[in-house]
């Protein structure tokens, strides 16, 4: 393993390292104006949303790194404390990335990469129209977390009004994940889509308590076959199914399975972890269960 003290290497190398490592990072498309009433438009991908009551989200629009300057972002949510954050889908890709060119101080951003400015209900700088979601914030807080290249300022704002195209809704009035079709940086010059082939389901458990990998059996912890997600998984129901739910099973579902490897015990154990896998990949924890519960029954 690679074992990195960052005191003890150029902050490009540091900083290359951590885009690398913490992704996908969402994206921060921000809208700003100077004193002036100038736009300025540009992308970030430090950034987050931290709360929901106050919502607030948080982004950094950080020093060069070669030079140590400010970003015009900064500098005009220092003077106009003001931002709309625009969340940026696939079909913004390449005129998002074409806006984060280094443009002149006063160069307006919208009329360079051909984005629609819309005007907003309650800060100054405008919305970008072709985004899925637009947020319009007050700064509450700026904090600069040093002054050399590389150092990162925190723009802490609140979000006053939220915008959202009725093309990414569901029937239920909610944003649909498949429809939204974000973008997030990655290291380097990579991004990835959250779109259907990326995106993958796992039910939280906010409700229900888990048994947890403590409670489950030896010789199903020290699995050859089953993966760290597959025990995740297991350990995240309620409880265990019962010892006469168990034989039931193995008498109507595994009987040709235990009659076909009766002399071979460790060959049965592992096919058993592979049908229980097979089983989890298609969401079916009982049964799963089931089967490898029944290895020992």
């Amino acid at each position: 393993m690679l074992t990195i003290d960052p005191a003890e290497i150029p902050v490009p190398k540091l900083h290359h390292y951590l885009l690398g490592a913490v992704g996908p990072r969402p994206i921060c498309f921000a809208s700003t104006v100077d004193v002036d009433g100038r736009r300025n438009l540009a992308p970030f991908s430090f950034f987050n949303v931290f709360s929901a009551n106050p919502p607030i989200a948080v982004f950094s629009p950080a020093r060069s790194g070669r030079t140590g300057e400010t970003k015009d972002t900064f500098k005009n949510v220092s003077a106009v404390p003001e931002v709309v954050i625009n969340l940026v889908n696939f079909a913004m890709a390449q005129q998002m990335s074409l806006a984060s060119s280094p443009y002149a101080h006063g160069v307006d951003e919208f009329e360079k990469s051909g984005f629609t400015p819309i005007e907003s209900e309650c800060v100054r700088p405008a919305r970008v129209k072709e985004s899925p979601v637009q947020l319009e914030c007050k700064v509450i807080e700026i904090k600069e977390l040093g002054k050399n290249g590389g150092a990162g300022n925190l723009v802490i704002c609140q979000i006053v009004k939220v915008h959202i195209q009725h093309n990414v809704l569901n029937n239920d009035g909610m944003i649909d994940q498949h429809k939204i079709d974000l973008i997030a940086r990655m290291g380097g010059n990579w991004y990835c889509r959250a779109n259907e082939a990326s995106m993958f389901e796992i039910e939280k458990p906010i409700t229900s308590i888990g048994v947890g990998l403590d409670q489950m059996p030896k010789d199903i912890l020290s699995s050859e076959i089953l993966t760290g997600n597959n025990l995740g998984q297991l350990g995240g129901v309620e409880s265990l199914p019962d010892e006469t739910s168990v034989n039931e099973y193995k008498l109507l579902e595994l009987s040709d399975l235990f009659i076909d490897m009766e002399s071979d015990q460790k060959g049965l154990e592992i096919a058993l972890h592979k049908r229980a896998q097979e089983l989890l990949h298609v969401n079916k924890l009982e049964e799963a269960w089931k089967t490898l519960l029944a290895f020992n029954n």
